[in-house]
């Protein structure tokens, strides 16, 4: 018997429908027994979200300070593990914060050091450098990462942008005015993901993750766009130095704070509206000459290696 466990946080439940759906194969194979562990902040975040507590959210999301979680159970601890699937999202441009949260406990050490970890990821469409930091806490944990999917929403990035808040502050996963796409990753992609879980379960059974990765991709795993890569990591520099100031300010839910968070929600608009259409259009301009090290960039991001920064 193989024995796989599965660790995710969700706010709206599509992470579990996608890894229901991933991970069909595995629960339907008698050989195999999957258990999930749902990660639960003490103090969990609202959902639908209302305007302050979505942006009261961004310094410690961006800075990666963690939050209380909800003991893992002991049970789930004292196992041992063929293979850990990790589901989280994305808040902020870094990995959100209960899930951070659990890839900085004890708990986490505990359960993924030594062990091989596929990553589940669904977000709207900018995940690279938030992945880069689940990388690197996977690394510090001394986890072997083995497998990467990434499940996105597929529409244009503004068009992404006015349903993902439709959806975030009504909750609401439907057609904003009857006119717009639905929200989050596809009912197609979702249907599609248990394409994914055939070569993670032959691996499982096999205990050989050598050559999970490139099996994934060549299924469309992992599907990268260099001009948001581009975009992800200017916007990094600049919102460190947001989260930095309104952190300084005070913490969560300190009134003192909140005419910066305020003027970060103003900025915030100016950039997704103004800058970013900006910078896309110097990207088109500029990267013929940065081919090659776009192509060896790209090729980086879709596999598990992590290269520590210097």
């Amino acid at each position: 018997m193989k024995h796989v466990l599965v660790i995710y946080y969700t706010q709206t439940g599509q992470q579990r429908e996608i890894l229901d759906r991933l991970l069909s194969p595995l629960a339907a194979d008698p050989e195999v027994e999957l258990t999930f562990h749902q990660i639960k902040p003490v103090a969990d975040y609202p959902f639908p979200w209302d305007g302050h507590s979505f942006f009261d959210a961004f310094p410690e999301s961006f800075l990666q300070l963690p939050c209380e979680l909800e003991p893992v159970e002991d049970d789930i601890l004292q196992r041992d593990y063929d293979l850990i699937v990790l589901g989280y999202q994305v808040w902020y441009l870094s990995p959100s914060i209960p899930f951070n949260s659990f890839l900085k406990s004890e708990a986490a050490h505990r359960l993924l050091h030594g062990k091989p970890v596929v990553t589940v990821i669904n977000c709207r469409n900018m995940w690279v450098m938030a992945h880069e930091k689940v990388k690197r806490l996977l690394h510090d944990i001394g986890a072997s990462h083995v497998g990467h999917i990434a499940r996105v929403d597929r529409h244009l990035n503004h068009v992404s942008v006015i349903t993902i808040v439709h959806w975030m502050m009504t909750g609401r996963k439907d057609a904003y005015l009857g006119i717009f796409p639905k929200p989050g990753v596809s009912d197609k992609d979702i249907a599609q993901s248990d394409q994914f879980g055939t070569p993670i379960l032959a691996h499982v059974k096999r205990g050989d993750y050598s050559t999970l990765q490139a099996e994934l991709l060549e299924r469309g795993a992992v599907m990268i766009r260099p001009v948001l890569v581009f975009t992800d990591k200017r916007a990094n520099t600049l919102f460190a130095k947001w989260a930095k100031l309104i952190r300084s300010k005070g913490g969560p839910g300190s009134s003192v704070r909140k005419p910066w968070l305020k003027a970060f929600n103003y900025y915030l608009l100016f950039a997704i509206w103004v800058l970013a259409p900006i910078v896309s259009l110097l990207f088109l301009i500029l990267h013929l000459p940065f081919l090659s090290f776009i192509k060896k960039e790209t090729k980086y991001y879709k596999s598990v290696h992590f290269k520590m920064p210097r």
